[in-house]
């Protein structure tokens, strides 16, 4: 499939798990096999949905992010140092109200990368000689800061911002280094603390811990630069921004407003992947300020409900977003991944999958003319 990215079809990387795989990782944790077998049924779902992905025409592709405990655990089991505290002042919440509190990542010790991150994810997918082009996915610098804020760190290890996130960002440099001799040239951030910051109730909860939300749009802008501050000028980032997504709940909600201006003109980044898919994530104004040269991944698509959603209506909605930024600046992807947690009890199933996907391109080539 020729062409480079920004595409007009896109997707936010994550698939629904087979059952194979899923069972897999029972009889691996009870001891029934052993990591080798383990690793090689990964192989084996990762290769199918990798042929998945281009039997649909998707001009990008991703290993579903199957070897992943969750979204996150690429990063966080990368780092030497980085725990997990059953704390943390941002939750999920359903249509009923708040659900529960998710664990978050806490820095323990000295951070620092004692194995790749996604580098091995890429290779793996590379060596299968895709139609479309690999992409990897990680959580992004902020994510490791947001749900505890400055007490997400052992203050006897890093007595600053500056020296937690100096650390931290040195990672993601690493692995950028090693993802480009590797020959990746496409990767994606996932964010969750910046939209999250956009939440009126969760910047209340953020002063009320005695931190000023404007101030960490900077600190977290600082950091992703930081990040990818070594990619080659033939790497493409994007960044996906979500409120949380876990089987249909979120963690945020509110339009992208009171970050809009500063992200886009400010981030070294190429691509923005933004939720669209409900009233939640507030209207189109924000894409004013996107600046030429970058492109606005519209997320209409939502992996939240198996509804498969009215290309008519998707086609009106683009037309919406092209009123405040250029359609050749636009495309258009699910809202989030199709795996919104670990095991069984997912919202979407394969064969929506496949539907939603099916119409990404669909939509893509109607408006674009080209996926």
């Amino acid at each position: 499939m020729a062409g480079k990215p920004p595409y007009r079809a896109e997707h936010v990387g994550s698939f629904i798990r087979p059952d194979k795989l899923l069972n897999a990782a029972r009889a691996n944790k009870a001891g029934d096999i052993d990591a080798a077998a383990f690793d090689a049924m990964k192989d084996e779902s990762i290769a199918e949905v990798v042929a998945f992905q281009d039997s649909i025409g998707m001009p990008s592709v991703t290993d579903g992010e199957f070897r992943r405990r969750v979204w996150s655990g690429g990063v966080s089991d990368a780092l030497e140092g980085m725990g997990i505290k059953d704390a943390g002042t941002i939750t999920f919440k359903g249509e009923d109200g708040e659900v529960f509190m998710p664990p978050s990542p806490y820095a323990e010790g000295k951070l620092r990368r004692k194995h790749n991150i996604c580098t091995d994810d890429y290779k793996y997918v590379s060596s299968l000689s895709p139609k479309g082009q690999p992409k990897v996915t990680m959580a992004s610098p902020p994510v490791m800061h947001f749900f505890l804020g400055n007490g997400s760190y052992n203050p006897e290890v890093y007595p600053s911002n500056e020296e937690y996130f100096a650390d931290l960002t040195k990672a993601y440099q690493e692995e950028v280094v090693e993802l480009a001799a590797a020959g990746c040239t496409y990767i994606q951030l996932d964010d969750t603390a910046l939209p999250c910051n956009c939440d009126e109730s969760a910047r209340k909860t953020i002063r009320a811990r005695g931190e000023d939300p404007d101030d960490l749009t900077d600190i977290y802008v600082k950091a992703i630069n930081s990040a990818v501050a070594d990619r080659p000028d033939n790497m493409f980032a994007g960044m996906h921004m979500c409120r949380g997504n876990l089987k249909g709940l979120w963690m945020g909600e509110g339009g992208y407003e009171p970050i809009a201006e500063q992200i886009f003109n400010e981030l070294k980044i190429d691509a923005f992947f933004m939720e669209y898919d409900n009233e939640r994530s507030g209207d189109f104004q924000p894409l004013r300020h996107l600046p030429a040269g970058k492109v606005a991944v519209l997320g209409l698509i939502s992996t939240k409900t198996p509804v498969l959603e009215d290309k008519d209506d998707l086609k009106r909605r683009i037309d919406e977003a092209a009123k405040f930024t250029p359609l050749e600046q636009l495309a258009i992807s699910p809202q989030c991944g199709f795996s919104s947690g670990g095991g069984g009890g997912q919202v979407v199933t394969e064969d929506d999958t496949k539907r939603k996907l099916e119409l990404v391109v669909e939509v893509a080539i109607d408006v674009w003319g080209t996926v």
